[in-house]
Order: C-alpha cells, then structure tokens, then sequence
C-alpha cells in the first residue's frame, strides 16, 4: 500500500477499502523501522497524527474533505507548527515550540491531510547535502554512504516511501537538488505562490515554499493545497490557483523546449548527461520541438547567490540573540557575552560562515562593491531568461551537475559544494517556477531532469513532467531495501 499514490490512497480512503488510521499507522511503523538508516526525521508526532488520522475519518464517513483528506503528510521543520516543536535543524532553536502555524500547514490543516513528523534539513537550511544539521547528516535511500542532497533532504525521506509526500524549501535549489539526488519530484514554485508565513527565513528574496512526492501527479495534488495568496505575506502575489491536476494529461505535442548550452558543458558528469539526453529523446517521441538557446549569465548565478543569499541571512539571523528566544548561553559575564556566546555556541559552522561573508558583503565600504553589484548581476540572470521565454515554452537540462557523492567528501571544500547547486540557484535569483523528476540512474544512483518555467507556469511543468512520468518508470522505483 506504501507505493500507492496519494490520489489512489484517496480513493482507498474514500471507498473504505482501508482507514486513515491505518494509512497512518502504516507510515508510522516505516518510520520507526526505517528511518534508523536515514535520519530522516527530527520529531514524530504519532500522538498528534492519529487523533488527526481518527478525525479524517470522521469527516470521510460523512462524505466530506477533499484530495488529502486523511493522508499522511511530513512538513520540513522550517515551517512553524503549533505546539510541536520547530528547530530549523539548529542549536539554536532545539526548545523552540512557535505559538502558531505558518499557512502552509494551516492549508494542509484545513485540507485534513495527516502530519507524522517534522523532517530534518540542513541548518537553517544553509547547506547543499544536509550534513550541517545538529541532529546529524540525514542519509540518501539509495546508498547510505552518500547524501541524500539539501536543504530538504529528510524530506527526500519520500524516496524510501516512509511518507507519500511532504514540504521543502528552496533558496538556491533545496527542493530540486534532493529530489533529483533521491530519484523522486519536487517541485519550486514562483516567487511569491506559496505564502512564506510562518516559515523561518534564511534569504527572504530567494526562499520558497514547495513540494516532494514520488510523482508529478502527486505534487499537483499537493501544491493545489499550499499554494495560493496569503495577506500575512507582503511577498505572496494575489493570483488565482489552477487546478493542477485537471492540466495533467494536455498533450505536449508541440511544446518548444530550450536546452541550455551552458548546462551541458565540461563540469557535467557523464553518466548525468547520457541519462538527461534519454530523456530528451523520450520527450522528442511525444512531439516535442528541441532548439538551443544560452543563458550567457549562467556562470555568474553562483558568486551572485553567494553575495545576497548570505547577505540576506545575516540579517535574517540578527534576531537569534539569546534575548527573546532561542538557544541563551549559561551564565553570561554581561550583554555582550550574552550575545557573542549564545550566537558562537547556538550556529553550526556553515550558518557563521554565512554570515560572516553577509556582513562582509554589507559593510561601510564593501556594500557597492558585493551587494549591490551582485543585484545587477541578477537582474541580467533574470534577463537572460525573460528573453529565452520569448522564443521556447520551457527551459530543461540536468538538476546536478553528479549523482550524489559520499557523506563527509566535500565537507572540507565549501566551494566544491556550493558548485552542486551550479544549475537550480539562477532560477531563484530569477524568481521562476522549476521542477526535478527522475530521469534514470549513474553509477546506481538517481539522475534528475530540471524543467524550468515562465512566471507562475507551475500548471505546464506539471503537466510536461507528468508526459514524462507516463512514458517511464523511474518515479515508481524504490530503493531494494525500503521496497
């Protein structure tokens, strides 16, 4: 039943052929006796979950609910959560209980899904393999001696089908880059469609909220809950939501896709490459018209991150000072030892390299020279894309740059990991929707396909992935050991 899609748990649900406690105490005994392995979850809330399992039910006894209904959901421990704890997989906010719920789970509340956990990330979800979490590196399904990607990678937990979906984040690809490391889809949707309320910020122009499932299909279910415009959110745009899955099955024949010559140069592993160009030619059987087009800025997206996504940090994380909340020092001397241990000792290293060279980038004398520099620099990345949407529908080309590598391997070399997000972060800085779906195996290991869209084009990259999916298998498979 693990295997089963979120709509085909929906219809089990609805026609009694099993209860949402059951579906619920199904994923909760996966996750007891799986997640040892992967380190997937930070809290698991069975207390909670099957109260909220016996209440859909209810409501499904009744001829009420919708798509979610009584489905079991995990929500990335970025997103605030009422009475259960949220960490932002930190020190600093190991006892941090929020008072409230971001929308986002407001909106899977509302829709009666099920939540079973908060999954670990990297901290403050500043890292490209979520191995910088204080609950330790989570691990990837398909070989535990690698990592699963990051920031979302306990959510990637979906890979290992130890819940059929469940949310993320992504500032520089954080969403995509798991997902395509995982052999699973995950979905980034526009700036701005998914409200950032109560979602803990790392950088406030680039965050996102989205979604990872197993499939195109059951994302579309997924981000028609969570999407949508919320006031609490000066960034949210007041847009209507389409109905994602009713667009799935439009024909593709036709469609004008873009291939990148930047994507496809020398840093790309060969193995990557031959399972993206198979893609493609599955995609050109189904009517597809190919042309090459550049993004003559590409090379530019990562030094440009890497002044404003840390930029943006540092002052985000100002607030984490021992004063109000959050992790506070033991007896400090006097205000300023208050502050310089409680930050030194409550962030990892990654979070104070971040903000070091945030507040570089942002002092007397430097802010003109790094950030606002690197704020030209992304509006011609922005540029680049705007005019390559003039002439093609969609953008594709590979998710990373390698399958996943081993745990510990780029830890010493934060320049050789941050090249791991080389083809996700322009979509950020640019403020577009993107996806990865599978796209077949290197070296044992899952290979993602990006497909990146126009402005609020969610709808065709669902429907463009879900083509795919109908014509290959690889978002269907799970990891022997899970299976």
């Amino acid at each position: 039943m693990f295997r089963k899609s979120i709509l085909e748990l929906g219809a089990g649900l609805r026609s009694g052929k099993f209860s949402s406690v059951e579906l619920t105490r199904l994923f909760l005994d996966r996750v007891a006796r799986f997640d040892g392995q992967l380190n997937s979850f930070i809290s698991v809330t069975e207390e909670q979950a099957l109260a909220s399992a016996r209440a859909a039910d209810e409501l499904i006894a009744k001829g009420m609910g919708g798509p979610l209904t009584g489905i079991p959901l995990a929500q990335k421990d970025i997103f605030c959560t009422a009475g259960i704890r949220t960490t932002c997989g930190s020190k600093m906010l190991d006892d941090f209980v929020s008072p409230y719920d971001a929308s986002t789970v407001e909106r899977f509340n509302s829709a009666a899904s099920v939540l079973i956990g908060k999954t670990n990330m990297d901290e403050f979800a500043m890292g490209s393999s979520n191995e910088t979490s204080y609950y330790g590196p989570v691990r990837n399904p398909w070989r535990t001696s690698a990592v699963p990607g990051g920031s979302s990678g306990g959510s990637a937990a979906v890979a290992a089908r130890l819940v059929p979906g469940a949310t993320g984040t992504d500032t520089g690809g954080s969403i995509r880059q798991p997902a395509a490391l995982c052999g699973i889809t995950g979905i980034k949707p526009s700036y701005g469609r998914v409200s950032r309320y109560g979602m803990i910020a790392f950088a406030s122009s680039l965050d996102q909220g989205g979604v990872m499932t197993a499939s195109a299909e059951d994302a579309a279910v997924m981000l028609g809950v969570m999407a949508g415009f919320d006031e609490r959110d000066s960034t949210s745009i007041d847009r209507p939501v389409p109905d994602y899955v009713a667009a799935l099955n439009t024909s593709i024949k036709g469609l004008k896709v873009g291939l990148p010559h930047e994507y496809f140069g020398s840093g790309l592993d060969a193995g990557v490459s031959a399972c993206i160009d198979e893609a493609i030619d599955t995609y050109r059987r189904l009517g597809v018209e190919f042309r090459e087009i550049s993004l003559p800025n590409s090379a530019l997206a990562v030094p440009t991150y890497y002044v404003i996504a840390p930029a943006e940090c540092s002052s985000n994380l100002s607030r984490y000072d021992g004063v109000r909340f959050g992790y506070r020092c033991g007896q400090p001397g006097d205000l300023e030892d208050l502050y310089r241990r409680s930050r030194g000792e409550g962030f990892g290293s990654e979070v104070k390299r971040r903000i070091m060279i945030g507040t570089y980038a942002l002092s007397a004398g430097y802010y003109d020279a790094y950030y606002l520099k690197a704020q030209r620099l992304r509006r011609r990345i922005s540029d680049d894309f705007r005019a390559a949407f003039r002439d093609v529908d969609v953008i594709m080309g590979p998710t990373t740059p390698t399958v996943a590598f081993g745990i510990g391997e780029k830890v010493g070399d934060p320049v050789q990991m941050y090249l791991s997000d080389i083809y996700t972060i322009a979509v950020n800085l640019a403020g577009l929707p993107a996806l990865s779906v599978p796209a077949g195996f290197g070296d044992g290991m899952p290979v993602g396909l990006q497909i990146i869209g126009d402005y609020f084009a969610e709808q065709r990259l669902l429907n463009v992935a879900h083509q795919y999916q109908l014509h290959s298998d690889w978002h269907a498979r799970v990891p022997e050991q899970f299976a």
